[in-house]
């Protein structure tokens, strides 16, 4: 439906994602008249695709410790006012049956349409006009009110969300709009980098890990202090899997990664025991004994003797290579791969109690648009509800 007057409201959210939808609902259930505007065909697209389907909603750990941004303290207000529990009431309360999977992860035992089915619901129970298929192409403010146009009418409003996150998974219509509005009021925005996301290796690395392609195991991944004991994935490009998409989000171009590919094991005890244990055994097979079989026929090479007859200073480069193996990724899949942008709209100019621009009264920025960036695990979920609601309760 295309509207020829203007359409007037107490509040306008951009973004028909998680973090606008609850946002949104949110305040339609204070009584606000919100209206939703979405560029694409169907709200929460990428709610659908989340945790293969099942959306991993929230994590019962989410706490400050596991977000990133240049002002850490910052999710702090947002995060203890509407917590993980208080969602988890919600989803109980719409009789939504869930898991815990892993680590803390919340997924729902059926699918993501069911998360996506109570934000909508709870937006219908607070009147919210939500409006698909609005593509915004101009954005401004009378001095009074915010003015937002689309190529199917324009919407006035003294107060304006933005939710519309950040540029990562750009075939879904992910783009950096929430970031070019914030520039154009002035606000300053920490440069988007993608987050959560494979890494690429050059071709020395690729030369060994891509007949690798598909072998996955259990390891402890290093990026500088941060430490994630999680799966590792070998891929035909580089290394992916949760313990290194989490390392991603810390990593800087040309830093080091470390993993060790059996921790908990004393490597090198682990090969002289064998060597006195199993003298007639190939290495291969002592390293399949703690390593998946490729992975450790592949760090065998040409060691073809019996681990009897090798030599310590080998076994002590074997040792060496599976606990501490330091790589140098040649960079990342970009944000093409990634599950979100880290960066975003600098925390310096937005207030933690309502994510509203410190600079200018009415306008706010909400989940991935801001420089908060969760772990994986339903972390992001998690910033989006309670970052949704910091702002909705603010008007």
């Amino acid at each position: 439906m295309t509207t020829t007057r203007p359409i007037e409201s107490d509040s306008i959210v951009i973004g028909a994602g998680a973090a606008g939808l609850f946002c949104a609902a949110t305040a339609g259930g204070r009584g606000r008249r919100v209206v939703v505007l979405e560029h694409g065909p169907k709200p929460g697209a990428k709610i659908l695709i989340s945790g293969g389907g099942r959306c991993n909603f929230t994590n019962l750990d989410a706490g400050p410790d596991r977000f990133l941004s240049a002002n850490p303290h910052f999710c702090k207000s947002a995060l203890s006012r509407y917590d993980q529990h208080d969602f988890v009431d919600m989803v109980r309360r719409h009789g939504i049956a869930f898991h815990e999977k892993t680590l803390g992860q919340l997924f729902c035992d059926g699918s993501a349409r069911e998360i996506l089915a109570m934000l909508l619901t709870e937006c219908a129970v607070g009147g919210v006009d939500i409006r698909l298929s609005h593509r915004i192409t101009e954005v401004g403010h009378d001095g009074s009110r915010f003015r937002v146009a689309t190529e199917r009418g324009t919407f006035l409003a003294p107060r304006l969300v933005m939710a519309t996150g950040g540029p990562s998974i750009p075939k879904m219509g992910a783009t950096a709009f929430a970031h070019d509005v914030a520039r154009q009021f002035g606000l300053r925005v920490v440069e988007p980098r993608p987050a959560l996301v494979p890494f690429t290796l050059d071709a020395t690395e690729r030369a060994w890990t891509v007949p690798l392609s598909g072998v996955a195991l259990g390891a402890r991944v290093a990026c500088g202090k941060a430490r994630f004991d999680e799966a590792v994935l070998f891929t035909h490009r580089g290394l992916s899997g949760p313990a290194i998409l989490q390392v991603s989000s810390y990593w800087q171009p040309g830093a080091a990664i470390t993993l060790d590919m059996a921790p908990g094991t004393d490597t090198l005890a682990f090969l002289k025991d064998r060597k006195d244990a199993r003298p007639k055994a190939e290495v291969r097979s002592v390293l399949a004994e703690i390593l998946p079989a490729r992975l450790a026929q592949a760090l065998a090479g040409e060691q073809h003797r019996p681990i009897g007859e090798t030599g310590d200073k080998i076994l002590r480069n074997l040792s060496e290579r599976i606990s501490r193996w330091r790589v140098v990724p040649d960079g990342t899949e970009g944000f093409a791969k990634a599950e979100v942008a880290a960066g975003g709209v600098d925390t310096r100019d937005l207030s933690s109690r309502t994510m509203e621009a410190n600079g200018v009264p009415g306008l706010h920025f909400i989940g991935e648009a801001v420089d908060v960036t969760g772990w994986l695990g339903g972390y992001n979920f998690q910033w989006a509800w309670s970052s949704g609601h910091a702002a909705a309760t603010a008007f």
